[in-house]
C-alpha cells in the first residue's frame, strides 16, 4: 500500500541533487503530493504533480504500479528505477527529454525586444479569471492550468501569459506548475499559427512577468525543438534524461 506523505521534509534526502521544479512543487508543498510506503521512514518516494511522477531513493515495486490513474511520465532517478518501471509496464514508451540548465542570466533588452514583435492583429494579455475559463475549452491550453486543481488556486500561483488573434487563442506560455522559488514554463501555439514568432514573444512575456517578480522561470524540453526555442532565451542545455510515458492516453504537451 502506498501513502500520502504529509511530513515532505522525511523524503528530501532521497530526492538530494535532483535539480527538478516540480520536485520542488512537492515537497515544498506548494503542489502536487509525495508518495511513500513508508511514512515514519521512507527509503523510497514519488514526487507526482501534472502528469509527472519522480522516482527516488530504492526501487519499489508497490510505487510503480500504484501510480495515479491516467497518462504518467514516470522518471526514474536511476537505471534500477528503469528497469523495473520496464518490468512493471513493458508497453511504457521510453522517451529522452532534455533538462535546462537552473542558472540563466537573461536578456532583458532583447526579452523585451521578442515580446514586442507581434504581427499587426495579435495582442498578448496575461491569463486572468476569463483567460483562465478559456484554457479548459480545448486539451492543449487546458495543460496550461489544470495541475492547479481550481481557478482559484491558478490565479493566487499560476502565471501566464496568452497571444490572442480576433479574441481567439493562437500562443500561449503558462506556469505548467509552480514552486516557492519560481514556475515551470509550459508553452504551446496552434499549427496553424507556428513560425511567426508567436512562442518568442508569448516566452519572452512570461519571463519578463516572473523577473519582475523575482520568481525563476524554468524551462524543460520534450523535444530537440524545446531546447532550441529555450536558448533564444538565454537558457542552456544541461544533460538529457530517460523517461517513460506510461498509458494510452494522448500527450497533450
Amino acid at each position: 500500500m502506498i501513502f500520502e506523505l504529509e511530513d515532505t521534509s522525511k523524503a528530501e534526502a532521497l530526492f538530494e541533487g535532483w535539480e527538478e521544479t516540480l520536485i520542488y512543487s512537492c515537497l515544498e508543498k506548494v503542489m502536487g503530493k509525495v508518495f511513500v510506503t513508508d511514512t515514519e521512514s521512507p527509503a523510497s518516494a514519488m514526487a507526482f504533480v501534472g502528469c509527472f511522477a519522480f522516482l527516488a531513493g530504492e526501487p519499489d515495486r508497490e510505487l510503480i504500479v500504484n501510480k495515479p490513474d491516467g497518462f504518467v511520465i514516470m522518471v526514474p532517478q536511476d537505471d534500477r528505477w528503469s528497469n523495473l518501471i520496464e518490468d512493471c509496464f513493458p508497453d511504457a514508451r521510453k522517451v529522452t527529454r532534455y533538462a535546462i540548465r537552473k542558472d540563466t542570466v537573461f536578456d532583458r533588452a532583447g526579452l523585451e525586444k521578442m515580446a514586442a514583435a507581434l504581427p499587426e492583429g495579435y495582442e498578448i494579455k496575461k491569463i486572468d479569471a476569463d483567460l483562465y475559463d478559456l484554457c479548459w475549452q480545448n486539451p492543449v491550453t487546458a495543460d496550461f492550468v489544470s495541475a492547479f486543481g481550481s481557478k482559484e488556486n491558478y490565479l493566487e500561483l499560476g502565471r501566464g501569459m496568452m497571444i490572442l488573434k480576433d479574441g481567439k487563442f493562437v500562443s500561449g506560455a503558462s506556469s505548467y506548475t509552480r514552486y516557492k522559488g519560481g514556475i515551470e514554463i509550459e508553452v504551446d501555439t496552434i499549427e496553424s499559427e507556428r513560425r511567426k514568432g508567436l512562442a518568442s514573444a508569448v516566452c519572452s512575456a512570461l519571463i519578463l512577468a516572473c523577473l519582475d517578480e523575482g520568481l525563476y522561470p524554468s524551462w524543460d524540453a520534450h523535444d530537440m525543438n524545446s531546447v532550441q526555442l529555450a536558448r533564444k532565451f538565454g537558457y542552456e542545455f544541461d544533460h538529457e534524461y530517460t523517461a517513460y510515458e506510461v498509458a494510452t492516453d494522448l500527450r497533450t504537451h
